[in-house]
C-alpha cells in the first residue's frame, strides 16, 4: 500500500457558528433546551439571530472543526462539504484553507445560502445549539473525489450527514474508496439527538464493518445501545467495534477495543469557557495519533489534550498551535 498523502480527510457539514453568551432565563424564554442541538429552518435561524446579544462568527461544523485540529497538531488535511455561492461560504472556504486544509468542493450556486448555527453559551460554558442546514443538503456523490480519498490515512464522518440522503449517498461512495485503498473509516455519532434518529443505520455500519473507528460521548453511547446503564452500553460496544472512544467529560475517556476497555483521564482545565468543538478537537488529537502510527492511549490523552484547549476560550476551533502545547506537554511529535 502506498503511503498516503493526507492524515485526515473530514466530511461534513460545512457550518458557519455564530456565538453568544446568554443566561439560562432567556433559553427558558426561547424554549430551547439546554445542552441539545436542533435543526431549524431559516425563518427560526433569522428570529433567534435577531434575539442575540453580541455575538462571533466563527467557521465550524463537526467535521471542519476536527479537521482544523489536526492541521494545528501539524497533519495533513483535506475537507468535504457544501457551502454555497455566498458571502458566509467564502468566509468558510477561506478560513478552511488558510490552515492549509485542502478544500476543493464547488460551492453551490442559486440554491439554499451557507449553513449556520446560532449557539448559545451558559455561564457554565454548555453550548445550546440551532442549526440551519441549507446548502449541505446539496451534497451529492459527485463531490467525492475518489484520488482524494484513496489518498487519506482516515476518512472522518459525522453523524449529522444522515439528514441529507444524497449525503448518506456520498458517505457510502467515499467508504467504499477508503476502504478500497486500505484505508480506515471513522465515524462520530455526532449527538443523541441524531443517534435517535438513525440508530438502527449506524448501528449496521459499525457491526458490518464500514466503520473502523467510532467515536461517542456518555450520553450518545446509552442512546446507540438505549439503556441507561453505562456500563452495560459499555460492554455492548466492545462486542460491535474494532476501535472506540467513549468521552464522559471531565472524567476523561474510554477507549473500547475488543480486547478490552481501557479508562484514560482527561486533561484538567481550570476555566471552561465554552464547550463548542470539545468533542471534535478530542476526535483530531485521537485520528492524528492513529495516523501517526501512536498506540489508543496516547491517542486519547492527545485528543483529550486538544479538548482541553478549545474549552478554555470561545468559538468551536483552537486558539494556539496545539502541538505547539503537545510538545510542551512531553509528546515527541
Amino acid at each position: 500500500m502506498t503511503e498516503a498523502r493526507y492524515d485526515v480527510l473530514g466530511i461534513g457539514n460545512a457550518i458557519v457558528d455564530i456565538l453568544a453568551r446568554a443566561e439560562e432565563d432567556f433559553l427558558v424564554e426561547q424554549q430551547l433546551s439546554k445542552g441539545s442541538m436542533r435543526l431549524v429552518d431559516m425563518t427560526e435561524s433569522k428570529r433567534l439571530y435577531a434575539a442575540m446579544g453580541p455575538a462571533i462568527e466563527a467557521s465550524g461544523g463537526s467535521a471542519g472543526n476536527t479537521v482544523a485540529g489536526v492541521a494545528s497538531l501539524g497533519g495533513k488535511t483535506a475537507f468535504v462539504g457544501k457551502v454555497a455561492d455566498d458571502e458566509l461560504g467564502a468566509i468558510y472556504g477561506h478560513d478552511m484553507r488558510s490552515i492549509g486544509a485542502t478544500f476543493d468542493v464547488a460551492p453551490l450556486v442559486g440554491g439554499a445560502p451557507t449553513a449556520r448555527c446560532m449557539i448559545f453559551v451558559t455561564p457554565d460554558g454548555e453550548r445550546t445549539m440551532n442549526t440551519y442546514l441549507g446548502a449541505c443538503h446539496a451534497l451529492t456523490p459527485n463531490d467525492i473525489d475518489p484520488v482524494l480519498f484513496a489518498d487519506t490515512k482516515i476518512t472522518y464522518f459525522e453523524g449529522f450527514l444522515w439528514d441529507a440522503p444524497t449525503a448518506r449517498d456520498a458517505f457510502f461512495k467515499a467508504a467504499d474508496i477508503a476502504h478500497s485503498a486500505g484505508r480506515q473509516v471513522s465515524l462520530t455519532l455526532s449527538d443523541a439527538f441524531c443517534v435517535d434518529r438513525f440508530r438502527g443505520d449506524f448501528l449496521r455500519l459499525l457491526r458490518d464493518g464500514t466503520i473502523d473507528i467510532l467515536f461517542a460521548n456518555e450520553v450518545e453511547l446509552k442512546s446507540f445501545y438505549e439503556t441507561s446503564s453505562f456500563n452495560t452500553a459499555l460492554k455492548a460496544l466492545r462486542q460491535d467495534c474494532r476501535i472506540a472512544t467513549v468521552t464522559v467529560g471531565a472524567e476523561g475517556s474510554y477507549v473500547v477495543t475488543p480486547d478490552g476497555i481501557e479508562h484514560v483521564p482527561a486533561t484538567v482545565v481550570e476555566d471552561v469557557v465554552d464547550t463548542t468543538g470539545a468533542g471534535d478537537l478530542y476526535a483530531s488529537g485521537f485520528l492524528y495519533a492513529v495516523a501517526k502510527g501512536l498506540d489508543l492511549r496516547t491517542a486519547a490523552a492527545l485528543g483529550s489534550l486538544a479538548a482541553g484547549e478549545v474549552i478554555n476560550h470561545m468559538g468551536p476551533r483552537p486558539a494556539t498551535s496545539l502541538i505547539d502545547l503537545a510538545r510542551q506537554s512531553g509528546y515527541a511529535l
